[in-house]
């Protein structure tokens, strides 16, 4: 029970790689807030954790949208009374060559991706100095690290976090707030089905250990991040990804 009596926001947390790190803080002993714009969704995964004796609870919120955020937090702080983790996993992609990209489809990325990060954390950071104690995970990608042809405004968001990451790693250490990010490669998830086979076959080609990684792996990693054993880490881009960029 490496979360015991801990509370855990999770952004995204409806499906994927934030499905996976819900359920896995879940048997951690943590209190699960399932923060998605799916909240159908979202309270499904929250009634099955409850069934669990899980103390969890689901909110539907546009990560974007900073009013959204702040009421929800002040939600959660009204009804958990506080917030020990936050993991920022929202984020869409919508891939195309940079001279055909739409400016409003840059826009949204940059929006949920890299502004919905800041929005929680913003939000969150008051709660976690006042405790002098918190733990916040974004979740950004060796994409972001490497770049990509046909995804540069979901690189850019994600290059974007690694920035933020180290930013407010600093600001927040005096606090007792360790701030990480944790960069997936080639991940088996609803978003990476929608590749095409030969963009699929690309990766497995490039990945030294042969094979795709799960969202369970991923959240294996979250939970180390997250736990007291990850007390002198902060400020760190810790990539799981098979070798992939090495």
């Amino acid at each position: 029970m490496k979360l015991k009596d801990r509370v855990a926001i999770v952004t995204g947390g409806a499906s994927g790689i934030g499905k996976a790190i819900s359920e896995r803080f879940a048997r951690e002993g943590a209190g699960v807030v399932i923060c998605d714009v799916d909240l159908k969704s979202a309270q499904e995964i929250s009634d099955r954790l409850k069934e669990k004796d899980v103390n969890s609870k689901a909110f539907e919120v546009d990560v974007s949208d900073s009013s959204q955020v702040e009421r929800v937090v002040n939600n959660i702080v009204e009804e958990f009374k506080r917030i020990d983790i936050l993991v920022n996993n929202a984020g869409i992609s919508k891939d195309s060559l940079l001279i055909r990209t739409d400016p409003s489809d840059w826009d949204r990325i940059i929006a949920v991706n890299l502004k919905g990060a800041f929005n929680f954390i913003k939000s969150t950071a008051r709660v976690m100095m006042r405790q002098k104690y918190g733990r916040i995970l974004n979740i950004t990608s060796v994409v972001g690290i490497m770049g990509n042809a046909g995804q540069s405004s979901y690189a850019a968001s994600k290059a974007g976090l690694v920035g933020l990451t180290k930013s407010t790693a600093k600001e927040l250490a005096s606090r007792g707030i360790t701030v990480n990010a944790v960069a997936p490669g080639y991940i088996r998830t609803p978003m990476t089905e929608n590749l095409s086979q030969a963009v699929k076959e690309g990766y497995l080609s490039s990945i030294p250990l042969g094979k795709t990684g799960t969202p369970q792996q991923v959240a294996n990693l979250v939970l180390f991040l997250a736990s007291e054993e990850a007390d002198y880490i902060t400020g760190q881009v810790i990539q799981i990804d098979g070798g992939l960029l090495m």
